[in-house]
């Protein structure tokens, strides 16, 4: 099972990463142009919703059955890692992205809609981006 999940939530972050990319250049795009909020923008930023938390959901799975998460071990590095640094990131990104996509709903404006979305997915793309275990980064690490 473990194996299994980690390809899972290793593969998918490609989905998830592709996904944050094209909101946010949608969003980024839409808002400087003043252009109006569509449902194929909202279906966008819903389905990288849907993305970020089934990865938040494999990752919680993946929290308490991985060998590489051990809270006793936090002087090392590798165990650093992904115990507290990947984690966190994750959380608050996804949070971000999350209040995002929640206060863009709200809105009433369709720049605000889209100001929103781009601000909140590009804070929360670039906490994923750093928090990522890529193989120059941590030994061991995989791109897939």
């Amino acid at each position: 099972m473990y194996p299994g999940l980690v390809h899972a939530h290793s593969g998918l972050r490609w989905i998830a990463l592709v996904l944050l990319l094209a909101a946010v250049v949608t969003a980024i795009s839409r808002w400087q142009g003043r252009n109006s909020y569509t449902d194929g923008n909202r279906k966008l930023y819903l389905f990288t919703l849907i993305s970020v938390h089934t990865q938040l959901l494999l990752g919680l799975a993946l929290l308490f059955i991985s060998p590489k998460v051990d809270f006793g071990q936090m002087s090392d590095k590798f165990y650093r890692f992904y115990s507290v640094e990947h984690t966190v990131g994750m959380l608050i990104a996804i949070v971000l992205i999350t209040i995002g996509y929640s206060r863009s709903k709200r809105a009433t404006n369709d720049t605000t809609k889209h100001r929103l979305v781009g601000i909140f997915y590009g804070i929360g793309l670039l906490l994923i981006l750093a928090s990522i275990p890529w193989p120059f980064r941590i030994p061991g690490a995989g791109w897939f």
